[in-house]
């Protein structure tokens, strides 16, 4: 007979089956959290993985393509060949083929991207131009001349037509066609028509003549970018003393007139430059793009190359430079990131096991039961594993999916890992639970509160053990930083933090609740007594692992919460001190005097509040001594009054304005000849405390410094002496600092174009976006936000779960309270009471523990990286230290004390709708 037939003939119901219909909502329950739970240990590695990949991909797009291209070139073929060979190997057909072949060899993972690759023949040295009606600085302008393909497929022709390689071209051709940009001809006054006489071959110059004009379709691509004198023509000086500056521009040629350049002494070259595919590269790939990239310049790689170019090619990039500096910011970054994953993952593990065992308390009479009446270990903990399978791995592989859905273009093996390690723990702690605590069959259970349970010698020593890895990791953190992923203990220094913590107040718990009942029992009510009392009583586990949760949910939401606030604090501080007030207005290099309406015209604008004119002179100088020595110096000219009311409200190097204008003299006036000066640390120490002479276009002044400080918003990150501008002999203002919450930005610009031109705006709400578009710092960021999202979440939940587990223990003491004369208003104010111990011991440890943890750990994050790792260069350096953040420590606690209130007002107004009978049933579990 089948076996199948056989369990139905026997009539016993399934285990599974009758457990899960016995309590469905359980079974859901438990089944959303490990989905939750099981999606964030898929997106997590996963979202590493996207924000990382993106990161890269958008380091190399957005470098300069003449330092992404990798360029494969060759010396023009040598002279002992015959000439007939060397004009066939620069011919389109032979470049074509060196092309097809090196594509083919290019190194995974290194893939070029052929749209914005080229190939052809240039010169590697410029030539003179030598038409008198050309543009002359201080020389002759000098030409680069290049056959590079698909000029047409990569530009649009504004004027005359393409040029074309007329005839057999040969390297004795003289006369050849050419097309330019229309920079270059706006810029050199060429037109269609135009002829130059081009000087460097041999006897008479190369004739070019001008048959169109086009405009680049991308003229950021690698096509037109990675060789820019092509593009857009420049300034050059030759090396000479001194040095003779001239115009250098780029000349496009047919690709079939590549064989006239063999006849010039600009030493014509072979090229080939392939523009970086970065659509497939990830993350993981940077080792090896390294590696290959320096086999290519000067390995194996490049030896297969010359087998198809010829031995003397050469491979040049700098792309490994800019991997290299993608590589440098993400190792800053990695770290920091790995505290906040190791943090989450210990919260939702320490929520998993707490849910598991509650699960086991609730079920513990039945367990020994099914113990004393014969059961095996091993029987009992297989079909409560497959009980919690049923539920746990369809659960955590819909979190899975649900993960790779969201999260795209990142590894699958890490994700897979994450939610079966959640499904391997959902499973197992069931089981494990109950194999513990059955061992031995028992006829009735020892009690487990805490008035009864002492500490015994294991966990003693257990507890030891983590303090001594708590302190280790928090000296290691603060000495060394946290410099590396893979160091665990330091990782785990804030969850260490919160274990200590939570180990401390289980076993401080019941001592506040003792000496609260006592005043308690002498009073006439027993509302106070009964709820403290029960609060005493509360079992070991029922206490210790959601006090444990709470306490790492909320220190992990704490810390989360306060890198965001370091993270957020040093972008406003570094776009302030990029800009030096809400917006910064003047001309080129600030060296020009601003036109006389701008300030008028600025003031007029909608949210401007005020506007403070600046004289920035940056060429004074110092006279220091020995054979009359001149140190530089930036001299900032300032109206006393306004400027320090600017330093005031910007914070950055506030002092009283008379510091500039001394009481009895009058504005303007100076004293003795001398003038008062606030200057930044490192000039006054240079100056000292004599009157000094500064000389600079401003006029020649004698100072005396006065104030020191450190920052100022005319110039606040470089050395600066600031004087009153009324004892400057030349007071011309090159520089508008304006104030105001809610600019106009557009109206502002627009009032600043009608008043003068070539003027600049920067506004300091920019600056801040701007430092905020690097992907590696977003995905820190976003990862960081979920952190501290799902830890408060985590912390709610945990607390959520500890009322549920001894809700029918509550509802049925009321229920006996109730036939006692318990009035409905009493038994509120007894489950309010009866739930808030735990939570405000909870709420509060936790808001001690992340304060105390932000503290400690503090000296050992360093979020200037994490913060400004995009902005190098383009800001002043400054300081992104972890601080305190009080929402994230006050909000996620206070969430949940209300959510205990609320759950124990609930469940008091839901059990006096329900009779003493119903819940004091026999044989329910109470």
């Amino acid at each position: 007979m089948a076996w199948w037939r056989q369990r139905t003939e026997r009539g016993v119901a399934p285990w599974v089956r009758t457990r899960l219909r016995t309590a469905p909502g359980a079974a859901v329950a438990f089944g959303v959290l490990v989905l939750v739970t099981a999606f964030l240990a898929a997106a997590l590695p996963r979202a590493l993985d996207a924000y990382e990949t993106k990161g890269l991909r958008q380091e190399i797009a957005g470098a300069p393509p003449a330092a992404t291209s990798v360029e494969l070139s060759a010396p023009q073929p040598g002279l002992e060949i015959a000439r007939s060979t060397r004009e066939k190997a620069v011919r389109p057909p032979a470049l074509a083929a060196v092309r097809r072949a090196a594509l083919a060899r290019l190194p995974a993972p290194l893939r070029a991207d052929t749209t914005e690759s080229a190939y052809g023949v240039r010169t590697s040295k410029s030539l003179v131009g030598l038409n008198h009606w050309l543009p002359v600085i201080d020389a002759p302008p000098r030409f680069t001349l290049a056959a590079q393909s698909e000029l047409a497929a990569h530009s649009i022709v504004r004027g005359g037509r393409l040029p074309i390689a007329a005839g057999d071209l040969t390297a004795d051709t003289r006369k050849v066609e050419a097309a330019v940009t229309e920079a270059t001809a706006r810029t050199l006054r060429l037109r269609v028509g135009s002829v130059i006489d081009v000087d460097g071959f041999g006897g008479a110059p190369l004739v070019v003549r001008i048959t169109g004009i086009v405009e680049p379709r991308h003229p950021q691509g690698g096509y037109w970018s990675a060789e820019p004198v092509l593009r857009t023509p420049g300034v050059a000086a030759d090396p000479s003393l001194p040095p003779q500056f001239y115009w250098e521009a780029g000349l496009l040629l047919a690709p079939g007139a590549a064989p006239v350049l063999l006849g010039s002494q600009g030493q014509p070259e072979l090229y080939w430059r392939f523009a970086p595919a970065t659509g497939g590269l990830t993350a993981q790939d940077v080792p090896g793009l390294v590696s290959r990239i320096a086999s290519l310049e000067g390995g194996p790689e490049l030896l297969r190359m010359r087998e198809i170019a010829g031995s003397t090619a050469t491979v040049a990039t700098d792309l490994e430079t800019v991997v290299g500096s993608y590589t440098t910011t993400r190792a800053a970054i990695t770290p920091v990131v790995a505290v906040a994953a190791f943090g989450i993952g210990a919260v939702a593990a320490v929520v998993l096991v707490m849910a598991g065992g509650l699960v086991a308390v609730r079920r513990a009479t039945e367990l020994a039961l099914l113990r004393a009446r014969g059961g095996s270990l091993r029987g009992i903990a297989g079909r409560l594993l497959a009980e919690t399978a049923v539920v746990a791995v369809p659960s955590a592989a819909a979190g899975l999916l649900l993960a790779v859905l969201t999260v795209d273009e990142a590894r699958l093996l890490p994700a897979v890992l994450g939610a079966s390690a959640v499904a391997l723990l959902a499973c197992a702690v069931l089981p494990v639970r109950a194999v513990v605590a059955h061992r031995r069959p028992r006829a009735h259970a020892e009690r487990d509160d805490l008035a009864h349970v002492r500490p015994g010698r294991r966990r003693t020593v257990a507890e030891l053990t983590v303090l001594v890895l708590a302190v280790g990791s928090v000296v290691a953190l603060r000495r060394r930083g946290a410099s590396s992923a893979g160091d665990l203990l330091v990782s785990a220094a804030p969850v260490l933090v919160g274990l200590i913590a939570a180990l401390v107040l289980v076993r401080l718990y019941p001592l506040p609740l003792r000496w609260a009942a006592r005043p308690a029992a002498r009073g006439r009510g027993v509302v106070g007594f009964l709820s403290l009392a029960r609060a005493g009583r509360s079992s070991t586990v029922g206490v210790a692992l959601p006090l444990l949760a709470v306490l790492l949910a909320l220190t992990t939401a704490a810390f989360g919460g306060s890198v965001l606030a370091g993270v957020s604090d040093a972008r406003d501080r570094a776009a302030l001190l990029a800009t030096g007030a809400d917006a910064r207005i003047a001309g080129p290099g600030e060296v020009t005097p601003l036109p006389a309406g701008v300030a008028g015209a600025v003031r007029k604008v909608a949210g401007v509040r005020g506007v403070t004119a600046v004289q920035i002179e940056r060429t004074a100088e110092l006279t220091s001594g020995g054979a009359g020595a001149k140190e530089g110096l930036t001299l900032i000219g300032v109206e006393p009054a306004s400027y320090a009311r600017l330093a005031r409200q910007t914070g950055l190097g506030a002092f009283p304005a008379d510091v500039l204008t001394p009481k009895g003299t009058s504005e303007g006036v100076r004293t003795g000849g001398v003038l008062n000066a606030v200057a930044s640390p490192g000039l006054a120490r240079r100056l000292g405390h004599a009157p000094r002479r500064i000389t600079s276009l401003a006029g020649d002044v004698t100072v005396r410094i006065a104030a020191v400080r450190s920052r100022t918003p005319a110039a606040p990150g470089a050395d600066f002496l600031l004087v009153d501008a009324a004892g400057l002999e030349h007071s011309d203002p090159t520089t508008l600092l304006v104030t105001g919450a809610t600019l106009d930005a557009p109206a502002l610009r627009t009032a600043v174009r009608g008043a003068g031109k070539g003027l600049s705006v920067t506004l300091r709400g920019e600056q801040r976006v701007a430092l905020s578009d690097a992907p590696l710092q977003a995905g820190a960021e976003r990862i960081y936000t979920t952190a501290a999202l799902a830890g408060a979440g985590y912390a709610v939940l945990a607390l959520l779960l500890s009322l549920l587990q001894s809700a029918p223990e509550r509802a049925a003491l009321l229920a006996r309270l109730r036939t006692m004369g318990l009035t409905p208003r009493q038994g509120r104010r007894l489950l309010s009471l009866d739930a808030l111990p735990q939570a405000l011991l909870a709420a509060s440890g936790g808001i001690l523990t992340g304060w105390a943890t932000v503290r400690l750990l503090a000296p050992g994050i360093d979020l200037e990286r994490l913060a400004l790792a995009g902005a190098a260069g383009r800001v002043p350096v400054v300081g992104a230290s972890l601080r305190t953040d009080v929402w994230s420590l006050l909000l996620p606690a206070a969430g949940t004390v209300l959510l205990a209130w609320a759950v124990a007002v609930a469940q008091a107004w839901w059990a006096g709708r329900r009779t003493s009978i119903t819940e004091l049933r026999t044989g329910g579990m109470r």
